[in-house]
């Protein structure tokens, strides 16, 4: 389908999961994981107000710049990577993510 691209997910326990993701839906990383009940908490519901949809970009894409509000999260945030880590809700859903892969971030303890 031509508004639908896919995103490899591999969570917490180093499973693979690859999702169909639609591009016409306004949604965000954090409501596909979701929608596939990967264990994506999104407690904010993508406000950039929590951590809990943190993870790792494992592939080579633009990304939207980061808001200081995701940086501001992201410095209270546990097990973060300078390089890598985003917060799921922070990152639209467009045809540009085509073969997007992340890993989930270890929930904080």
């Amino acid at each position: 389908m031509e508004n639908t691209i896919t995103i490899t997910v591999i969570d917490r326990e180093e499973k693979e999961h690859t999702l169909e993701a639609p591009t016409d839906m306004n949604m965000n990383l954090m409501e596909v994981c979701k929608s596939y009940e990967l264990p994506v908490k999104g407690t904010c519901g993508g406000m950039a107000l929590c951590s809990t949809c943190h993870c790792y970009i494992q592939s080579d894409h633009d990304l939207p710049e980061m808001s200081e509000d995701e940086e501001d999260m992201l410095d209270q945030a546990f097990f973060v990577d300078d390089e890598t880590s985003r917060l799921g809700c922070q990152i639209p859903i467009t045809q540009e993510l085509d073969g997007l892969v992340i890993v989930l971030a270890p929930e904080a303890e």
